[in-house]
């Protein structure tokens, strides 16, 4: 498939994705998630998705936000590390799940650190953060240094 930007093409969907998305980062909050927490998610499904753009953007907000290299560096493989708590494990677990739509047993997210709002509101991140992956990989944004 050639590149196409799907943003130029039709705007008014891409203005409805940017209204979906800022509800997905508003749930996130209303749930009584850590905004830095959405940061990770969208950060994951970008890994899992090979975008990029959306990496290269979430890192720099999870960064401002005060996230540490440290953590950033262990997130593609965050189940073997002991660098997050039970509700961000569960919290990745459930994004893994809703982008590959379906994960490992080691990797459930069911353990009971989520409230059911917040499943739902890492959920709905995940449904948004995978539909801008696949406009920014689609589009061919570009990322350079």
């Amino acid at each position: 498939m050639s590149s196409v930007n799907l943003s130029k093409q039709h705007p008014g969907i891409y203005k409805q994705l940017m209204a979906f998305s800022a509800e997905g980062d508003a749930a996130i909050g209303a749930s009584g998630l850590d905004p830095l927490l959405g940061e990770l998610v969208k950060i994951r499904i970008s890994q899992l998705n090979g975008c990029a753009f959306c990496l290269r953007l979430h890192t720099r907000d999870a960064i401002a936000k005060g996230e540490t290299s440290d953590r950033l560096t262990v997130l593609a493989a965050w189940w073997e590390s002991q660098y997050f708590t039970s509700q961000e494990r569960a919290a990745l677990a459930l994004a893994e799940q809703v982008t590959r739509l379906s994960v490992p047993e080691s990797r459930t997210w069911d353990d009971g650190s989520l409230t059911d709002q917040q499943a739902s509101a890492v959920s709905w991140l995940a449904v948004v953060m995978n539909a801008w992956n696949r406009v920014a990989i689609t589009s061919h944004y570009p990322v350079a240094p």
